[in-house]
């Protein structure tokens, strides 16, 4: 018979959990007592916090629970690299039915601890609780080194976009799924639906851009377009896109064959892949790992090879 959260009970499933996190080099104080106690050099903290709820964000006939543990993590940590800072620790929220196996949250809390330990953070802490379905509030937390934080609204004429990381694969991924495709038959559509149900930010790209003088950063969680256009709009300027640069690669353009799609819309309108996109002054140079992908003009909005993307959104919470 399989364990469930029911049989085990509160005290037991937080034990078994923590048990699986390493105390990270920031973490002074970890699970066990009442609040936990990080560590802050630089006498200021990032603090960023998301929610993931079953059924809008995940859905476990698609995802382990390892998936969802790296999912959680990944779009936090995230967020405190786009700000320049280097992740530190991770709090979590974890509500659960009573009939959830044993086995699937400590898959989460594995994923977590994984996830983590790729960004240079820990779990540091959280909470349990009951619900009718699976409910995950995040809190991540990072370290400036001394760095001032990278805002969306300090983007100049003349600066270059720069991007780090993918976009587009997790929308295909999941495109994918939904349309019930045998993925696991093409290594590349495999590649894709990985790419939903693990996304792999490159955390370090982030302190990296900050050190070379980056105006403006964001995470793209919810599409090129409609990320850059927060930078546009904060910063006053145009942001004008390179579609050469964006071209999609073949496992991108085989799936949107497939599907009848087009991959650039998975390009400029997919969230999920928790790139870093980054506007440099023109003397910082493009760092390893990066891919210049357009310019900041003067005006308004986001374009792409001068023309305005109408029409092109991305992610509605609400929608």
């Amino acid at each position: 018979m399989t364990a469930t959260l029911r049989d085990l009970g509160e005290f037991e499933l937080i034990r078994a959990i923590t048990a699986r996190f390493a105390r990270g080099r920031d973490v002074l104080v970890g699970p066990g007592d009442d609040a936990a106690v990080l560590a802050a050099p630089d006498a200021r903290v990032v603090v960023t916090t998301d929610l993931l709820l079953e059924g809008r964000h995940f859905r476990r006939d698609w995802s382990s629970g390892e998936d969802v543990g790296h999912k959680a993590a990944a779009q936090n940590l995230a967020d405190v690299a786009a700000m320049g800072a280097r992740p530190t620790g991770l709090f979590v929220g974890f509500a659960a039915p009573g009939d959830l196996t044993v086995d699937w949250a400590l898959a989460l809390a594995d994923g977590l601890a994984a996830e983590c330990a790729r960004a240079g953070a820990t779990v540091a802490g959280g909470d349990i609780s009951s619900a009718d379905s699976i409910m995950l509030g995040v809190t991540a937390l990072g370290d400036l080194e001394g760095r001032a934080p990278v805002l969306r609204s300090g983007a100049r004429p003349d600066d270059v976009v720069v991007l780090a990381g993918s976009v587009g694969r997790a929308e295909a991924g999941l495109a994918l799924l939904t349309a019930g495709v045998d993925h696991d038959a093409n290594a590349g559509w495999a590649g894709l639906v990985t790419a939903h149900r693990r996304p792999r930010p490159p955390y370090p790209l982030g302190p990296t851009l900050a050190a070379v003088g980056a105006h403006a950063m964001c995470d793209v969680s919810d599409g090129l377009v409609q990320d850059l256009g927060h930078i546009a709009t904060a910063s006053g300027v145009r942001i004008d896109l390179d579609p050469a640069a964006l071209a999609a690669d073949a496992p991108l353009r085989s799936a949107a064959a497939e599907l009848g799609a087009d991959p650039l819309d998975w390009v400029l309108t997919g969230g999920e892949d928790h790139a870093l996109v980054a506007c440099l002054p023109p003397s910082a140079g493009v760092p390893a790992g990066c891919e210049r992908i357009g310019q900041v003009l003067p005006g308004t909005g986001v374009t792409l090879a001068g023309r305005p993307t109408v029409g092109r959104g991305g992610w509605n919470h609400f929608g």
